[in-house]
Parts: structure tokens; C-alpha cells; sequence
């Protein structure tokens, strides 16, 4: 109006706009000016005013305008044009304090701090009043004015006192507009601000579901029946929020421990998966996609909700037996696995999220370890080694490749180690403690310094002299899978190891009447751990051989001595014991020789001589007539043994060996020298021929004397010995012709050898022991004239047999008997 159309009036405007700078009324002028005139301003001019109010209040609130709002509060009172312009300016202020897209100086952004904290102590109240006086006045009047304001409650909302907004009064008010057509999506908007709002997990969680009661009783969650589409996103939207609020509040619930609220929080997350899975499918896709987190959120909930579950299962009750596990610990047991296989596949879908649970659950655990109970001590170690097949890797390399995981696992096994959980006095965490420190074995090449201090937790009261017999028996084997996993890392401590496993190596004889620590069975791993120490020692030649020597020197001794003792032994019980006794020595010397691959390892380590000494000293138990099952037993290892370490070294032991062996056999014994035979056949092949030839025939009437022994015709174990006889001696000549010397069978004859001859080999011999229902025992007196049925046959059998290619041999062997089945 100063300008009009006349140009030269405007100097007079320009005077009464220098004037109105200075006015301490400007500001009221102005307003007054926007809200009074008859033509309403475009919606750009009133943006421009609030962004320059915003802007004055910005410079002016802290120092020289306290009392901002409630000016512009006067000015406006309950006039629409005066409430938009309010409006605007709030939202305008919002964006310049608030607004993160918005970039500010550090100095500014303090300023902007420091406004917002003021605000909250002088004024937040008054402009919440501010906002329910007009969402109550216009929101059936004026569904513009009152779309603005709930747009700045939402704006406010995450930055001001959450109780001003979520009471009775507020969420009423605007649950009522949920139900307005033309406010609804702003209502939704608004509402998913104030869950939005950080607050208490319970709080959280009561307000939510309260909002959902109301808006399932208002029929929202019916979403067949909405039409609307730009609804439905901003309700999807709404959903997703309440969904998602619910998720983060189950989460800081159960890092709190409060399992009983944790619990209430899930079951109302569940209670929204219908509506959730229905927003999901919706044909509208940005319906659709507004969901999608709290979709994914879900997931991962479950996901953890599960693993929670599983660890809880996994953990052992207060009634489980360890000293005598009985049906229902066997259940338990097989249940556990059940639930390793559904954690193998949580692993699958999200090893990351597997990996922070256990990680979390173990070091919470350790970190209090002596005031815990074993079973969840236990399952914390528990998980730590589960993970190592859940999350698999090549070689067990554990501790290398993924930076992140490798770091997790090496900060975990290092808790282990250093924690002194080790001492902790329930079996299962002890047992648990050595079975992961196996387990991940390569962590002590990372980390080596740590292996001094495990090997202590092995060789003391934690562990091979532990009070309790199934720890200290599982350890002995557990311990020599550390050492020969680590036998690089070993040598530094062998000779300390040797001296404190001593006492663990001593044969106890049955007259001892001391209680050995460990069984039997358990210092054959101790043995085997006493040899690999040695052989992979970095020691010259001569220190092999001197520690090999002290090693197996006092089970040669004993074993001389309780060789004498048995063969004077009145009473059987006592024989019996007696000659377990020398089986386990002999055992255990056996068990020494399993850190040896072949000969020129034993020759390297000078080695050789030893073995031969243990061979001399071992091979009298062979012509002992008691308890020759065991003694031979026992004999036959050891000689299995020699022939990989030994090699042609052996050989002059076995012909007296096996003559020894073949006396008054059972079809067990031969079960078991035949494949002594075998491996000596196909390792030195034309080099003992000689020895096959003159061993060949007492073998095979060894092995039909006992095939031919009458037996009970209900016996069905003596007609399995006699089947698996008949096996192994197939496979014996199977064995020779396969070695290249079928001419040890065809030699059979001596000098007068001839094809009939042959003929009464094959009938009397190799027939009858693959058919014996067919070939009777007659034919073994049976006449040359009877060989006549087969005369043909038989021909072509001893041709075949001539041959020089083993596998024509072979090859006819097969026609011929599947020709002589009846």
C-alpha cells in the first residue's frame, strides 16, 4: 500500500521500512500485517516470515528475546491466519535447531543445544498447552490448521519430554483423529513420533500396546476392508514403528535381565505378525514396503529369540548325574545334539549374530566365573566350542582369514585360558575346559605364549591327576591330541613333560595292589604322547634314541619278569591277569611307535635297535601255552607295527613267529594272523617267497582243521567265526596272486608235481572252504579217478594258475567259481 502503483512514493516506503528497523514493535507490526490483511499472503510468503522469525529467534532468544513465544502467542491468539503463521515459525524453528540435513558450525550447533535446553525449562509446557487448545478448536473447523499442528507435535516430539505428549488427554485426542478422514494420516504420522521416542522399555511397551488395543477395537487392524491406499502406507508406516519400538524394548530387557517384561515384550510382538504379514502382501507396494523393517527386525528376534532358547536347553539341571550317567542323562545327551544341529543352522542363516550372542553370554559368564553355577559356567565354554563347527573353516584355521570373527574368537579363547576357570571344581567345566582348548588348538600358534600354563592345567590336579577317573581318562587323550597338534610349538617343554608324565607310565602289575591314576587304555595316549615328544623333538639322534631307550628299557624289564611269573602261575584268575599285564606292556610299546611314519624315520632317529631289543624280548610270550589268546594278541600289533617301522628288519623274526602262532589255533587266531600274513605278502612281495612257500600248506591245513571241526548245527557263532574264516583266507590267496606270486599255490606240489596234483589242491583246499555245503568232507579222500567230474575244469584251472599276469589269474578265478556253485 506505501507503493501502490506510483513509483514515487517509494522513497516514503523506504523511510517507513528504515523506521520500522529500529521499532522495537517490528516484529508485532509484521505479524499483525500477515494475519489482519483481507488478501491471505501465498503459502511462499508465509514460509519466508516463519524462516525470518526463526532466524530472529535463533540470534535473539538467549540474550535479548526470552519471552519469544509468549509474545508471538499474544499476537496470534485463536485466529486461524495467526495459528498458521504460529505454526510455521515452530516448525521453521525445528528445522534450524533440529534438522540434521541442515549443516552447522560446531559453534552453532552448541548455540542450538543450549536453545533447546532453555526451551525445555521455560516454555515446552506452554507451547504443548498451546498445541492441545488448537488441535481441540479446529480439528472439526479447520482440518488444515490442525494438519499443522499435529505435523509440529511430530516434529517436537523426539526432542522434548515424551509425558507431555503420550497422557490420556494427548493420545485420546489423537486416537480421535485416527477415526477423522481428513486428519487420519496425519494422526498416523504423528503417532509413530511419539513410539518412535526413546524412552523406558516398559513404558515403551505399555504405550504401544495401548495404542493397539484402541486401534484394533477401532477396527484399523481390518485391512481387507480400507480402501484408502495413502492411509495404509502411512498406517503401515504406523505399524512398522509400533513393531520395531516393541523389538527395541524386548532387546534392552533382556541385556537388563528382566526376563519376566522380556518375555511380555515378545509375546506383543508376536501378537502383531498377522497384521504384519497382511501389510507385507498388500498389492500397494509402498504399503508393502513400510513394513519391510520391522520385517527384518522380526528376523533377527527370532533369530535371537531362539539362540536364547537353545543356550537355555543346552544348560545341565541340578539333577543330572556325572558319576553314573543313566537313561535320562543319555537323553539329555542326545537331546543336546539335537540342539547343536539347530544352532548349526541359525549359524547358517546369521553366523554374525550367532557369534555376538555366544560372545556376549561367555564373557559375562567368565567374568564372574567363581560365583556361578557349573552348568551355566559350563554352557558358556559349551558354546565357545560349538561354535567351532557352526562356523566352520578350513584346517581349523580359526584365527585367521575374517578379521572380525577371528578377533572375537582369539579374545574369547584368551579368556579362557587366563580366566583360571580351569580350577573350577564341578567335572564338566573341567572336562568342557580341555575339550575346547583342544578344539582350537591353532589359537597356541597365534598365542603361544599361553602354552606353558595349559600344559600345567593338563599335568596337575586340573587335570591327568584330577580326583575324578573320567576326567583324568578323557584328559590323557585329549592331551596327546594338544601335543601332536602342536608339536612344533613343543619343544622347549619335553623333557619337563617327560619327567612329570613318569609315574603315569609305570606298568602296575596285578600284586602291586596299587590303584594306578590312570587305566590301561589311558597310558596308551600317554605312551603315544612320550613318542611323539620324542621323534618330533628338534634333539640330535642320539638324545632320540637315549630318551626312546628310557622309555621302553622298564616295559622290557617288566615283561621278563612277569613272563617267569606267569609261566609258574598255579591259579587261572592270576594267569589272566598276568598276561593282560604283558599284553599292555607290549601295547604300550607298540603305542610309542605311532609317531614313527616308516623305516628312515626310525633310522633317523636311531631308534631302530630299540625296537629289535623289544622284538627279542616280546617274541617268547609266543611259545608260552598259557593265555596264548591274549599273548598272541598282543604279539601280532606289535608286529604290524615293526613291519611299517622296521621294514625287511623284521623279517627274521617271522618265520618263528608265525610257527609259534599257528599251533592250536582258533578260528580267532587265524582271523587275526592272516592279515599279518597279507600285509608282509603285499609290502616285501617275491622278497619272501621262500618263507611262503614253506609257510603256505601248514596254513592252509591250519585253516581247515578248524573248518572242518564238527559243531553244534544251531551254532550260529561258530558258523560266523567259520564264515569270516573262510573270508580271510580268500583273501589271503587273493593277497599272494595279487603280490604277483601264484606260483607259492602252484608250487604247492614239490617235485612230483603234476596237473593232478593241482587238481587235488583246488578240490581239496580252495573249493571246500568258499562251498562247503557242496564239497563234503569225502572229497578230501576222494581218489584221482573222482576228479574226473571236473577233469575239463580243472585243467583250465591250472592253466589259468600258470599264467604270468596276475590278473587273468584273477579274472578265470572268478568263472571258476561262480561255474562251481551248485
Amino acid at each position: 500500500e506505501l507503493c501502490g502503483s506510483n513509483p514515487l512514493q517509494s522513497p516514503n516506503a523506504l523511510a517507513y521500512f528504515e523506521q520500522l528497523k529500529i521499532s522495537p514493535d517490528a516484529w508485532q507490526v509484521c505479524a499483525e500485517a500477515l494475519m489482519l490483511n483481507p488478501q491471505p499472503e501465498k503459502t511462499f510468503i508465509r514460509n519466508k516470515a516463519a524462516q525470518v522469525f526463526a532466524l530472529l529467534f535463533a540470534t535473539e532468544y538467549l540474550t535479548k528475546w526470552p519471552k519469544f513465544f509468549f509474545d508471538i502467542l499474544s499476537v496470534v491468539d485463536l485466529n486461524p491466519r495467526g495459528v498458521d503463521l504460529y505454526l510455521r515459525i515452530l516448525m521453521a524453528i525445528d528445522s534450524e535447531l533440529v534438522d540434521r540435513d541442515v549443516v552447522h558450525t560446531s559453534e552453532e550447533a552448541r548455540r542450538n543445544t543450549l536453545i533447546k535446553d532453555t526451551m525445555r525449562e521455560q516454555c515446552i509446557p506452554n507451547l504443548v498447552e498451546s498445541w492441545y487448545q488448537i488441535l481441540q478448536n479446529y480439528q472439526y473447523t479447520n482440518s488444515e490448521v490442525t494438519c499443522q499442528c499435529l505435523e509440529v507435535v511430530g516434529a517436537y516430539v523426539s526432542w522434548i519430554d515424551l509425558s507431555l505428549i503420550a497422557n490420556d488427554r494427548f493420545i485420546n485426542m489423537l486416537l480421535g483423529h485416527m477415526s477423522i478422514e481428513v486428519l487420519r494420516e496425519e494422526a498416523c504420522d504423528c503417532l509413530f513420533e511419539v513410539v518412535n521416542k526413546g524412552m523406558d522399555p516398559v513404558d515403551k511397551m505399555k504405550l504401544v500396546e495401548s495404542l493397539c488395543q484402541v486401534l484394533q477395537s477401532a477396527g484399523f487392524f481390518s485391512i481387507d476392508q480400507e480402501e484408502d491406499v495413502d492411509f495404509l502406507a502411512r498406517f503401515s508406516k504406523l505399524v512398522n514403528g509400533m513393531g520395531q519400538s516393541l523389538i527395541v524394548s524386548w532387546s534392552k530387557l533382556i541385556k537388563n535381565g528382566d526376563i519376566k517384561n522380556a518375555q511380555e515384550a515378545l509375546q506383543a510382538i508376536e501378537t502383531k505378525v498377522a497384521l504384519m504379514l497382511q501389510l507385507l502382501i498388500h498389492e500397494d507396494d509402498d504399503i508393502s514396503s513400510n513394513i519391510i523393517g520391522f520385517c527384518y527386525d522380526y528376523l533377527h528376534i527370532l533369530k535371537q529369540a531362539i539362540m536364547l532358547a537353545v543356550m537355555k536347553k543346552l544348560t545341565y539341571d541340578e539333577e543330572y548325574n556325572f558319576e553314573n550317567e543313566g537313561e535320562d542323562e543319555a537323553m539329555f545327551v542326545e537331546y543336546r545334539k539335537q540342539l547343536k544341529l539347530l544352532l548349526d543352522r541359525l549359524a547358517q542363516v546369521s553366523p554374525e549374530l550367532l557369534l555376538a550372542s555366544v560372545r556376549r553370554v561367555f564373557s559375562s559368564t567368565l567374568q564372574n566365573w567363581q560365583t556361578t553355577r557349573f552348568m551355566e559356567v559350563e554352557v558358556a565354554i559349551r558354546l565357545l566350542y560349538m561354535l567351532a563347527e557352526a562356523l566352520p573353516v578350513s584346517h581349523g584355521a580359526h584365527f585367521s582369514g575374517d578379521v572380525s570373527k577371528a578377533s572375537a574368537l582369539q579374545d574369547m579363547m584368551r579368556t579362557l585360558v587366563t580366566s583360571g576357570v580351569s580350577s573350577y571344581q564341578h567335572t564338566s567345566v573341567t572336562l568342557e575346559f580341555f575339550e575346547t582348548i583342544v578344539r582350537y588348538e591353532k589359537f597356541f600358534t597365534v598365542e603361544p605364549q599361553h602354552i606353558p600354563c595349559v600344559l600345567m592345567a593338563f599335568l596337575d590336579h586340573r587335570g591327568l591327576r584330577h580326583s575324578s577317573a573320567k576326567v583324568r581318562s578323557r584328559t590323557a587323550y585329549l592331551f596327546s591330541r594338544f601335543v601332536k597338534s602342536l608339536n612344533k610349538q613343543m619343544n622347549p617343554f619335553i623333557e619337563d613333560i617327560l619327567n612329570r608324565i613318569q609315574d603315569l607310565l609305570e606298568l602296575s602289575p596285578p600284586e602291586n595292589g596299587h590303584q594306578s591314576l590312570l587305566s590301561s587304555d589311558d597310558q596308551l595316549f600317554i605312551y603315544e604322547t612320550a613318542g611323539v615328544l620324542i621323534v618330533n623333538s628338534e634333539y640330535p639322534a642320539e638324545r632320540k634314541q637315549a630318551l626312546m631307550r628310557n622309555l621302553l628299557t622298564p616295559l622290557m624289564e617288566k615283561f621278563k619278569i612277569l613272563l617267569e611269573k606267569l609261566m609258574l602261575a598255579q591259579d587261572e584268575e592270576r594267569q589272566t591277569s598276568l598276561a593282560d599285564c604283558l599284553n599292555h606292556a607290549v601295547g604300550f610299546a607298540s603305542r610309542t611307535s605311532k609317531a614313527f611314519s616308516n623305516k628312515q624315520t626310525v633310522k633317523q632317529c636311531g631308534c631302530s635297535e630299540v625296537y629289535l631289543d623289544c622284538l627279542q624280548t616280546f617274541l617268547p610270550a609266543l611259545s608260552c601255552p598259557l593265555q596264548k589268546d591274549i599273548l598272541r594278541s598282543g604279539v601280532r600289533t606289535f608286529l604290524h607295527r615293526m613291519i611299517i617301522c622296521l621294514e625287511e628288519e623284521v623279517l627274521p623274526f617271522i618265520p618263528s613267529a608265525s610257527e609259534h602262532m599257528l599251533k592250536d589255533c582258533e578260528a580267532k587266531d587265524l582271523q587275526e594272523f592272516i592279515p599279518l600274513i597279507n600285509q608282509i605278502t603285499a609290502k616285501f612281495k617275491i622278497q619272501v617267497s621262500p618263507f611262503l612257500q614253506q609257510m603256505f600248506m601248514p596254513l592252509l591245513h591250519a585253516i581247515f582243521e578248524v573248518l572242518l571241526r564238527p559243531a553244534e548245527e544251531n551254532d550260529q557263532s561258530a558258523a560266523l567265526e567259520k564264515q569270516m574264516l573262510r573270508r580271510s583266507y580268500f583273501a589271503f590267496l587273493q593277497t599272494v596272486t595279487g603280490s604277483g606270486m601264484s606260483e607259492v599255490i602252484a608250487n604247492q606240489g614239490g617235485d612230483a608235481y603234476d596237473q593232478w596234483d593241482c587238481a587235488d589242491f583246488v578240490i581239496k583246499h580252495i573249493v571246500p572252504a568258499w562251498f562247503p555245503s557242496t564239497f563234503k568232507t569225502n572229497l578230501w579222500t576222494a581218489g584221482r579217478s573222482q576228479t574226473a567230474i571236473g577233469g575239463k575244469r580243472l585243467q583250465e584251472f591250472c592253466q589259468a594258475l600258470q599264467q604270468p599276469d596276475a590278473k587273468v589269474f584273477k579274472n578265470y578265478l572268478k568263472v571258476f567259481f561262480q561255474r562251481a556253485k551248485p
